[in-house]
């Protein structure tokens, strides 16, 4: 018997059954009753994603571009509507963005050792302006905290605190924040207090234990005892597991959603 969870649950294809081509994916969360979470869209033929009749939760906004200089705000600024556009193909729910843009390995195309003032008021500019273009396409972009020291050394705006002081400034209903809770655990820890303060200008919460970025269960965290501290606090949205699996994917996801069924 499927247990049933108070929030919309997902988890990131990319991240799962990595030998099976990605429209496989989808269709088998599908049917496992979760969402889908995406990262690059030109990776994939999106007219088999859009056959599988997913939920598309969720994926990467923009292709190109940084937050905190005119060249790289303009790139941003393109490339995200242009990614706009797709995710309205695939009805996708939310369009991810990053402090700059990441390469391989997800290390920054743009490394900042030191974020300064000016930097910020741009990046605050820059967003602004993603705000604006969401509302004349209809869509609704996150802003995604990261961690520094294990897996995203030299990105700014990483850590939750800055990502949730940009989104609160702003304060626009199609700019939210993307609360990921293990990078927030590397990085900055005490997350029922942080969800708590960022609840109000949350678009999506994700997921993986600390060590290992595997499914909850695996490591430190006690993700039930958030999940009973997010239902008490009335949050009733997305919770996306980007993860990898231990093991078997089908146990992992099974794993994440008895952790956040209270």
């Amino acid at each position: 018997m499927t247990t049933s969870s108070p929030f919309a649950l997902a988890a990131c294809a990319e991240m799962l059954w990595r030998d099976r081509p990605i429209d496989w994916r989808a269709s088998r969360l599908k049917e496992m009753g979760f969402g889908v979470g995406l990262w690059n869209w030109p990776d994939h033929d999106l007219a088999k994603l859009e056959a599988t009749g997913a939920n598309f939760t969720i994926m990467n906004g923009y292709l190109r571009g940084r937050l905190a200089d005119d060249d790289g705000a303009a790139e941003l600024l393109a490339t995200a509507r242009q990614t706009a556009r797709v995710g309205k193909r695939l009805g996708v729910q939310r369009l991810n963005l990053h402090g700059t843009g990441l390469g391989d390995r997800g290390l920054p195309v743009t490394p900042a050792d030191v974020v300064t003032g000016a930097m910020w008021l741009k990046a605050r500019d820059t967003l602004c302006r993603i705000a604006d273009m969401a509302e004349e396409e209809g869509v609704v972009f996150t802003l995604e905290n990261l961690n520094l020291p294990v897996d995203h050394p030299g990105v700014p705006f990483a850590r939750a605190e800055d990502t949730l002081a940009l989104v609160a400034s702003i304060d626009h209903p199609r700019l939210r924040l993307n609360l990921d809770l293990y990078h927030a655990q590397i990085g900055e820890g005490n997350l029922i207090e942080l969800c708590r303060q960022a609840l109000p200008f949350v678009g999506e919460i994700q997921v993986a234990d600390v060590p290992g970025r595997c499914e909850p269960g695996t490591g430190e965290i006690n993700y039930r005892g958030i999940a009973l501290a997010l239902k008490a606090m009335g949050y009733r949205g997305a919770i996306g597991m980007e993860a990898f699996a231990s093991g078997d994917p089908e146990v992992a996801l099974e794993a994440f959603r008895a952790a956040f069924s209270v």
